[in-house]
């Protein structure tokens, strides 16, 4: 170490020296920080985890997105399907589906009045209140019987 480097002057007086020992040991400290931060794993484990961590949220928010636009082009075309095929439906099936609809109604109106007559009290209150758990989950018993119906519409497709 008698020699200076060949790229750095020597310096002229021992203030000049001086400054460059502590620039020296200012950049040695630097470059034993940098070679400290590479070689802490669990630092690095934790900086990779954080970065796979955020890039799977942005994929999550991504995909949500994409699957709400999905949801809502396949609601229009299944809005325009059924409308498309209520309108090839001829008017005589129509109004017969009218009929039969509105006898099955007076049907049951007169079944329920039966009902009202004859059913026990106990078994009148167990009923009312399955029918209001009913109509208080209708979008899951909706859903539940949607799910069937293209459940039976791939087995029957498949068979």
């Amino acid at each position: 170490m008698t020699q200076p480097p060949h790229d750095e002057p020597t310096a002229a007086s021992p203030e000049e020296l001086r400054e460059q020992v502590e620039q020296t040991r200012t950049e040695l400290g630097e470059t034993v920080e940098a070679l400290a931060a590479k070689t802490d794993v669990k630092a690095r484990a934790q900086e990779k985890a954080a970065e796979v961590k955020e890039q799977a949220a942005a994929k999550a928010g991504e995909l949500k997105e994409r699957t709400a636009v999905k949801t809502g082009e396949l609601k229009a075309k299944a809005a325009d399907l059924a409308r498309q095929a209520q309108d090839r439906v001829p008017d005589p099936v129509k109004d017969k589906a009218a009929q039969a609809a509105n006898q099955a109604r007076a049907k049951a109106a007169q079944a329920g009045q039966l009902w009202e007559e004859k059913a026990p009290n106990p078994v009148r209150q167990k009923t009312a209140q399955g029918a209001q758990l009913a109509r208080d989950n209708r979008k899951v018993l909706l859903a539940a019987g949607v799910a069937v119906v293209v459940w039976l519409a791939c087995r029957r497709r498949k068979g």
